[in-house]
């Protein structure tokens, strides 16, 4: 398998973390949004596999992991597709394969529908995007995190299906030493705040309809953060777009079922 090296890069003026593993073809991903989210975490079980495949890139978004903690509160989801974008510019990626996960998702999906699109995407991949969020109680397990270990073991038993992680201390504990990092928690309850009287629409803002590459949808069964029958409406808003449910999976298949899609994910690129 190849080496995973973690490295730092100037993107823009922003100084930005990231793992590197492989060669060949560039394959970009973008990590989720919760409390102590970042590339380690999201892709610890995927880089490595990927990587025998295409040249890997999992960088952390602006506040989150060991990126720099910048914020925009005038538009957040510009500043992060620009921070993205200026990265693959700084090191000189023309063209990748994408997989975003959530928040991740989210952005690429968002990134997709520009004109002309933020990302040079050829391919990509969407897991736990699309189908509005429900303001349910798993939603506000995530969003009201504190900074306790308890709480950070009731997002990990929201986040997570597998029973070997949620039994597992030292992966509680990860997460929630990658969770209390300086600035990390600030940012990322930033992009909870609401002002008063200007709550969510509690519609999608993203026009999946205006994606056109080829894409996969890879959802989890068991997710509860998103409505139910989500992903099979994303699969009928996105022309050509193919969808994979994992039954046992919740919000990150990639995490509760890594082997089954990492092969699905290698499937779907190299066809």
């Amino acid at each position: 398998m190849p080496e995973i090296k973690e490295k730092f890069v100037d993107a823009g003026g922003m100084r930005t973390h990231y793992f590197e593993a492989g060669s060949g073809h560039p394959l970009v991903l973008l990590h989720s949004g919760e409390f102590g989210a970042c590339a380690e975490l999201s892709w610890e079980f995927n880089i490595g596999p990927l990587s025998e495949h295409f040249h890997v890139l999992a960088p952390d978004w602006l506040g989150f992991g060991k990126s720099e903690k910048i914020f925009s509160f005038e538009d957040m989801q510009a500043l992060r597709i620009r921070h993205i974008a200026l990265f693959l510019e700084t090191l000189g990626v023309i063209q990748a394969h994408f997989i975003g996960n959530s928040m991740g998702g989210g952005q690429l999906a968002r990134a997709a529908t520009m004109d002309p699109p933020a990302f040079p995407i050829v391919k990509m991949v969407l897991g736990g995007a699309g189908g509005f969020a429900p303001r349910n109680e798993a939603r506000e397990i995530l969003n009201s995190y504190e900074g306790s270990r308890d709480h950070m073991r009731a997002c990990v038993e929201t986040l997570v299906q597998r029973a070997d992680l949620r039994a597992d201390d030292a992966y509680i504990d990860r997460r929630q030493q990658l969770a209390l990092e300086p600035g990390a928690w600030e940012c990322t309850a930033a992009a909870r705040f609401k002002m008063p009287g200007r709550g969510s629409s509690g519609k999608e803002e993203t026009d999946f309809g205006r994606i056109k590459f080829p894409t996969l949808i890879i959802a989890g069964a068991k997710d509860p953060l998103r409505n139910k029958g989500y992903a099979e409406e994303l699969n009928a808003e996105i022309e050509g777009s193919e969808l994979i449910m994992f039954d046992d999976a919740g919000h990150c298949p990639q995490i509760d079922q890594p082997e089954k899609y990492n092969d699905a994910v290698i499937g779907f690129l190299k066809r």
